[in-house]
């Protein structure tokens, strides 16, 4: 049986989420940007809260962990790299765990670079992972605390996933991040779809996240250093991938 997800806007542009595995009505949050549209958003859904699964320890992805920790009894897991600062951590998972929701189960997978132990949740069942602040749609991470080879790494992990795996991002930066991306790759028509595509969602303040592996790939310049075009355009034709992505990330940074 397919997991429940529940998508909530928190603060100006993050997104919570809440995913719930029908059988056994375990319910998960996702990060916990906004403990108050999280209760809210339970009490809508008639739903109680069984586990948090942070990504990361920024404010805005783990803040509201002790209020809902209070409220709920909930279980907190988060990552291993950064389990001192993550606020009531129960439990610290890395590359290769698993986190089960009664019969459901997402793989933990390491992606550093954002934040030096970010990591993501998997759902492979059932073609979905919580990627927080790794990639966004057309986009990816700021380098706080890693460097361009690990965050790098980390995007491939999550390029290898199946192409039909939905990514549920934790912010609404798409427009911006689409016209940066026409920025460097300009001639890529899917890329010029797809920002289009967002301009009119957008307008009506339609979410443009969850995006696909599928769509990233096509469209993500932070997963297309490969790209001769992209390469060109940016001045490292024939450079390595690495080189690339470095240097496109230090564009975005100043755009």
């Amino acid at each position: 049986m397919p997991i429940e997800i529940r998508q909530i806007p928190c603060l100006s542009d993050n997104y919570g989420y809440l995913v719930r595995d029908a059988t056994s009505g375990l319910v998960a949050s996702i990060d916990t940007p906004d403990p108050e549209a999280i209760n809210q958003a339970l009490e809508s859904a008639g739903w109680k809260l069984t586990h948090i699964l942070n990504t990361h320890h920024h404010y805005d992805h783990a803040g509201g962990n002790l209020a809902l920790k209070e409220k709920w009894s909930c279980e907190i897991i988060g990552p291993r790299g950064e389990q001192e600062k993550i606020p009531g951590i129960d439990r610290a998972v890395g590359n290769g765990d698993t986190v089960a929701l009664g019969p459901t189960t997402a793989s933990v997978l390491d992606t550093p670079g954002h934040t030096a132990g970010h990591v993501i949740y998997h759902f492979k069942g059932d073609d979905v992972a919580f990627v927080g602040d790794t990639i966004f749609a057309m986009g990816c991470g700021r380098l706080f605390e890693g460097t361009p080879d690990q965050m790098w790494a980390s995007l491939q992990k999550i390029s290898t996933m199946p192409p039909e795996t939905k990514l549920y991002c934790a912010h609404e930066y798409t427009k911006a991040n689409a016209a940066f991306a026409l920025s460097v790759d300009p001639d890529n028509t899917a890329l010029q779809h797809r920002a289009a595509e967002v301009d009119a969602m957008r307008e009506k303040n339609i979410p443009t996240v969850p995006t696909t592996v599928g769509q990233e790939l096509a469209t993500n310049p932070f997963l297309r250093p490969d790209d001769g075009a992209l390469q060109a355009t940016i001045g490292l034709l024939g450079a390595s991938t690495v080189d690339v992505f470095a240097k496109t990330r230090a564009l975005k940074d100043s755009f």
